[in-house]
Protein backbone atom coordinates (compact mmCIF):
# COMPACT_ATOMS: atom_id res chain seq x y z
CA UNK A 1 0.00 0.00 0.00
CA UNK A 2 1.36 3.39 -0.95
CA UNK A 3 0.35 6.85 0.14
CA UNK A 4 1.54 10.04 -1.53
CA UNK A 5 0.94 13.45 0.03
CA UNK A 6 2.13 15.31 -3.07
CA UNK A 7 -1.20 15.20 -4.93
CA UNK A 8 -3.03 16.55 -1.87
CA UNK A 9 -0.55 19.43 -1.59
CA UNK A 10 -0.94 20.12 -5.31
CA UNK A 11 -4.72 20.19 -4.94
CA UNK A 12 -4.38 22.62 -2.02
CA UNK A 13 -2.15 24.97 -4.03
CA UNK A 14 -4.51 24.87 -7.01
CA UNK A 15 -7.52 25.51 -4.75
CA UNK A 16 -5.84 28.53 -3.16
CA UNK A 17 -4.82 29.88 -6.57
CA UNK A 18 -8.31 29.50 -8.02
CA UNK A 19 -10.19 30.69 -4.91
CA UNK A 20 -8.22 33.85 -4.08
CA UNK A 21 -6.86 35.27 -7.35
CA UNK A 22 -7.50 38.86 -6.25
CA UNK A 23 -5.46 38.38 -3.09
CA UNK A 24 -2.43 37.07 -4.96
CA UNK A 25 -2.76 39.75 -7.64
CA UNK A 26 -2.76 42.43 -4.95
CA UNK A 27 0.40 40.99 -3.38
CA UNK A 28 2.07 40.74 -6.79
CA UNK A 29 1.22 44.33 -7.72
CA UNK A 30 2.08 45.81 -4.33
CA UNK A 31 5.32 43.93 -3.82
CA UNK A 32 6.30 44.50 -7.43
CA UNK A 33 5.86 48.24 -7.03
CA UNK A 34 7.90 48.17 -3.81
CA UNK A 35 10.77 46.30 -5.49
CA UNK A 36 10.66 48.67 -8.47
CA UNK A 37 10.82 51.62 -6.09
CA UNK A 38 13.88 50.20 -4.36
CA UNK A 39 15.55 49.60 -7.73
CA UNK A 40 14.89 53.19 -8.80
CA UNK A 41 16.18 54.51 -5.46
CA UNK A 42 19.39 52.49 -5.64
CA UNK A 43 19.94 52.90 -9.37
CA UNK A 44 19.11 56.60 -9.75
CA UNK A 45 22.29 58.11 -8.20
CA UNK A 46 25.53 57.75 -10.16
CA UNK A 47 27.48 54.66 -9.20
CA UNK A 48 30.28 56.63 -7.54
CA UNK A 49 27.77 58.41 -5.34
CA UNK A 50 26.30 55.09 -4.19
CA UNK A 51 29.79 53.71 -3.57
CA UNK A 52 30.54 56.75 -1.41
CA UNK A 53 27.27 56.28 0.50
CA UNK A 54 27.90 52.56 1.09
CA UNK A 55 31.48 53.28 2.16
CA UNK A 56 30.32 55.98 4.56
CA UNK A 57 27.69 53.64 6.02
CA UNK A 58 30.36 50.99 6.64
CA UNK A 59 32.63 53.55 8.30
CA UNK A 60 29.82 54.80 10.54
CA UNK A 61 28.71 51.28 11.50
CA UNK A 62 32.20 50.17 12.52
CA UNK A 63 33.26 53.43 14.14
CA UNK A 64 35.45 56.15 12.73
CA UNK A 65 38.66 54.51 13.96
CA UNK A 66 37.97 51.15 12.30
CA UNK A 67 38.37 51.87 8.61
CA UNK A 68 38.96 48.31 7.36
CA UNK A 69 35.37 47.65 6.31
CA UNK A 70 35.09 51.07 4.69
CA UNK A 71 38.20 50.35 2.62
CA UNK A 72 36.80 46.93 1.66
CA UNK A 73 33.51 48.55 0.61
CA UNK A 74 35.31 51.14 -1.51
CA UNK A 75 37.55 48.65 -3.26
CA UNK A 76 34.92 45.91 -3.54
CA UNK A 77 32.16 48.01 -5.05
CA UNK A 78 34.66 49.77 -7.33
CA UNK A 79 35.58 46.31 -8.63
CA UNK A 80 31.88 45.53 -9.17
CA UNK A 81 31.56 48.75 -11.17
CA UNK A 82 34.67 47.92 -13.20
CA UNK A 83 33.21 44.49 -14.06
CA UNK A 84 30.11 46.30 -15.42
CA UNK A 85 27.86 44.53 -12.93
CA UNK A 86 26.71 47.59 -11.01
CA UNK A 87 23.13 47.72 -12.32
CA UNK A 88 22.32 44.07 -11.62
CA UNK A 89 24.09 44.28 -8.25
CA UNK A 90 21.73 47.08 -7.25
CA UNK A 91 18.84 44.99 -8.59
CA UNK A 92 19.93 42.11 -6.33
CA UNK A 93 20.34 44.47 -3.38
CA UNK A 94 16.82 45.82 -3.94
CA UNK A 95 15.40 42.29 -3.95
CA UNK A 96 17.36 41.37 -0.80
CA UNK A 97 16.24 44.49 1.07
CA UNK A 98 12.61 44.02 0.06
CA UNK A 99 12.59 40.36 1.06
CA UNK A 100 14.34 41.14 4.33
CA UNK A 101 11.89 43.89 5.24
CA UNK A 102 8.89 41.65 4.57
CA UNK A 103 10.51 38.79 6.51
CA UNK A 104 11.16 41.12 9.47
CA UNK A 105 7.64 42.57 9.39
CA UNK A 106 6.28 39.05 9.72
CA UNK A 107 9.07 37.40 11.69
CA UNK A 108 9.62 39.85 14.54
CA UNK A 109 5.94 39.86 15.66
CA UNK A 110 5.92 36.06 15.42
CA UNK A 111 9.09 35.96 17.49
CA UNK A 112 7.55 38.27 20.09
CA UNK A 113 4.44 36.08 20.25
CA UNK A 114 6.56 32.96 20.58
CA UNK A 115 8.86 34.57 23.15
CA UNK A 116 6.04 35.73 25.41
CA UNK A 117 3.84 32.64 25.14
CA UNK A 118 4.83 29.02 25.72
CA UNK A 119 1.86 27.86 23.70
CA UNK A 120 2.84 30.21 20.92
CA UNK A 121 6.32 28.73 20.86
CA UNK A 122 4.88 25.21 20.66
CA UNK A 123 2.82 26.27 17.64
CA UNK A 124 5.51 28.27 15.85
CA UNK A 125 8.50 25.96 16.36
CA UNK A 126 7.29 23.04 14.15
CA UNK A 127 6.40 25.48 11.40
CA UNK A 128 9.89 26.97 11.54
CA UNK A 129 11.44 23.50 11.49
CA UNK A 130 9.46 22.73 8.34
CA UNK A 131 10.45 26.02 6.70
CA UNK A 132 14.17 25.57 7.46
CA UNK A 133 14.51 21.93 6.44
CA UNK A 134 12.49 22.05 3.22
CA UNK A 135 14.90 22.33 0.23
CA UNK A 136 15.00 25.89 -1.05
CA UNK A 137 14.16 24.89 -4.63
CA UNK A 138 10.78 23.53 -3.53
CA UNK A 139 9.60 27.03 -2.59
CA UNK A 140 9.95 28.12 -6.20
CA UNK A 141 7.10 25.87 -7.37
CA UNK A 142 4.16 27.39 -5.43
CA UNK A 143 5.69 30.84 -5.81
CA UNK A 144 5.47 30.54 -9.61
CA UNK A 145 1.92 29.14 -9.46
CA UNK A 146 0.72 31.99 -7.25
CA UNK A 147 2.68 34.92 -8.72
CA UNK A 148 3.92 33.75 -12.17
CA UNK A 149 7.53 34.43 -13.20
CA UNK A 150 9.61 37.44 -12.19
CA UNK A 151 10.92 39.23 -9.14
CA UNK A 152 7.78 38.94 -6.99
CA UNK A 153 7.71 35.11 -6.77
CA UNK A 154 11.45 35.23 -6.14
CA UNK A 155 10.89 37.66 -3.27
CA UNK A 156 8.08 35.58 -1.76
CA UNK A 157 10.11 32.37 -1.90
CA UNK A 158 13.00 34.29 -0.32
CA UNK A 159 10.78 35.56 2.50
CA UNK A 160 9.68 32.04 3.42
CA UNK A 161 13.24 30.69 3.24
CA UNK A 162 14.90 33.57 5.15
CA UNK A 163 12.34 34.29 7.90
CA UNK A 164 12.98 31.46 10.46
CA UNK A 165 16.25 32.85 11.95
CA UNK A 166 14.54 36.17 12.62
CA UNK A 167 11.70 34.45 14.49
CA UNK A 168 13.98 32.12 16.44
CA UNK A 169 16.48 34.76 17.53
CA UNK A 170 13.75 37.23 18.50
CA UNK A 171 12.22 34.49 20.65
CA UNK A 172 15.62 33.65 22.12
CA UNK A 173 16.35 37.29 22.91
CA UNK A 174 13.07 37.73 24.77
CA UNK A 175 13.62 34.48 26.68
CA UNK A 176 17.05 35.67 27.79
CA UNK A 177 15.82 38.93 29.30
CA UNK A 178 16.63 38.66 33.05
CA UNK A 179 13.60 37.73 35.10
CA UNK A 180 14.56 40.40 37.62
CA UNK A 181 14.15 43.13 34.99
CA UNK A 182 10.67 41.88 34.14
CA UNK A 183 9.71 41.74 37.81
CA UNK A 184 11.04 45.26 38.36
CA UNK A 185 8.91 46.57 35.49
CA UNK A 186 5.88 44.85 37.05
CA UNK A 187 6.70 46.47 40.40
CA UNK A 188 6.75 49.92 38.76
CA UNK A 189 3.30 49.28 37.28
CA UNK A 190 4.24 48.86 33.60
CA UNK A 191 1.54 47.59 31.31
CA UNK A 192 2.41 44.54 29.15
CA UNK A 193 2.93 46.86 26.17
CA UNK A 194 5.24 49.18 28.15
CA UNK A 195 7.11 46.16 29.49
CA UNK A 196 7.66 44.88 25.96
CA UNK A 197 8.68 48.20 24.40
CA UNK A 198 10.78 49.65 27.25
CA UNK A 199 12.32 46.57 28.84
CA UNK A 200 12.19 43.37 26.82
CA UNK A 201 12.79 44.55 23.25
CA UNK A 202 15.69 46.91 24.16
CA UNK A 203 17.41 44.14 26.13
CA UNK A 204 16.75 41.61 23.37
CA UNK A 205 17.97 43.94 20.61
CA UNK A 206 21.43 42.32 20.12
CA UNK A 207 19.78 38.94 19.54
CA UNK A 208 17.20 40.48 17.21
CA UNK A 209 19.96 42.17 15.20
CA UNK A 210 21.73 38.81 14.93
CA UNK A 211 18.49 37.49 13.47
CA UNK A 212 18.43 40.38 11.00
CA UNK A 213 21.98 39.48 9.96
CA UNK A 214 21.08 35.84 9.35
CA UNK A 215 17.90 36.80 7.51
CA UNK A 216 19.86 39.04 5.14
CA UNK A 217 22.41 36.30 4.46
CA UNK A 218 19.74 33.70 3.71
CA UNK A 219 17.84 36.20 1.57
CA UNK A 220 20.94 36.86 -0.49
CA UNK A 221 21.55 33.16 -1.00
CA UNK A 222 17.93 32.58 -2.00
CA UNK A 223 17.64 35.41 -4.51
CA UNK A 224 20.46 33.76 -6.45
CA UNK A 225 18.42 30.54 -6.63
CA UNK A 226 15.35 32.60 -7.50
CA UNK A 227 17.03 33.61 -10.76
CA UNK A 228 15.71 30.28 -12.03
CA UNK A 229 12.19 31.74 -12.02
CA UNK A 230 13.11 35.09 -13.56
CA UNK A 231 14.15 37.12 -10.50
CA UNK A 232 17.14 38.50 -12.42
CA UNK A 233 20.07 40.24 -10.77
CA UNK A 234 23.42 38.63 -10.08
CA UNK A 235 21.78 35.23 -9.87
CA UNK A 236 20.90 35.50 -13.54
CA UNK A 237 24.55 36.26 -14.32
CA UNK A 238 25.63 33.09 -12.50
CA UNK A 239 22.83 31.03 -14.07
CA UNK A 240 23.80 32.13 -17.59
CA UNK A 241 27.41 31.28 -16.83
CA UNK A 242 26.33 27.77 -15.83
CA UNK A 243 23.96 27.13 -18.74
CA UNK A 244 26.35 28.57 -21.34
CA UNK A 245 29.48 27.07 -19.74
CA UNK A 246 31.06 30.54 -19.53
CA UNK A 247 33.38 30.21 -16.54
CA UNK A 248 34.44 33.84 -16.50
CA UNK A 249 30.88 35.16 -16.55
CA UNK A 250 29.84 32.88 -13.71
CA UNK A 251 32.93 33.72 -11.66
CA UNK A 252 32.39 37.47 -11.99
CA UNK A 253 28.76 37.13 -10.92
CA UNK A 254 29.78 34.96 -7.98
CA UNK A 255 32.51 37.42 -6.97
CA UNK A 256 30.03 40.30 -6.96
CA UNK A 257 27.69 38.22 -4.76
CA UNK A 258 30.55 37.52 -2.34
CA UNK A 259 31.41 41.22 -2.10
CA UNK A 260 27.78 42.17 -1.46
CA UNK A 261 27.32 39.35 1.07
CA UNK A 262 30.48 40.24 3.01
CA UNK A 263 29.51 43.90 3.08
CA UNK A 264 25.98 43.25 4.37
CA UNK A 265 27.24 40.70 6.90
CA UNK A 266 29.94 42.96 8.35
CA UNK A 267 27.71 46.03 8.52
CA UNK A 268 24.85 44.27 10.30
CA UNK A 269 27.32 42.49 12.61
CA UNK A 270 28.92 45.83 13.47
CA UNK A 271 25.53 47.34 14.27
CA UNK A 272 24.79 44.40 16.57
CA UNK A 273 28.15 44.84 18.31
CA UNK A 274 27.44 48.53 18.88
CA UNK A 275 24.11 47.62 20.44
CA UNK A 276 25.78 45.16 22.83
CA UNK A 277 28.42 47.72 23.77
CA UNK A 278 25.75 50.31 24.60
CA UNK A 279 23.97 47.83 26.82
CA UNK A 280 27.22 46.86 28.50
CA UNK A 281 28.05 50.51 29.07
Amino acid sequence: MTFHVGPYFEDLINWLKDSFPGFFDAIRNGLGAFIDGFEVLLGWPPAWVMIAVLTGLAWWACGWRNWGLALFALLGFTLVLAMELWAITMQTLALVLTSTLVALLIGVPLGIYSGRSRRGEQIVRPVLDFMQTMPAFVYLIPAVLFFHLGEVPGAMATVIFAMPPCVRLTTLGLRQVPHEAVEASDAFGCTPWQQLMKVQLPMALPSILAGVNQTIMLALSMVVIAAMIGAGGLGDQVLRGITQLKIGMGFEGGLAIVILAMYLDRVTHALGSRSRQRQGG
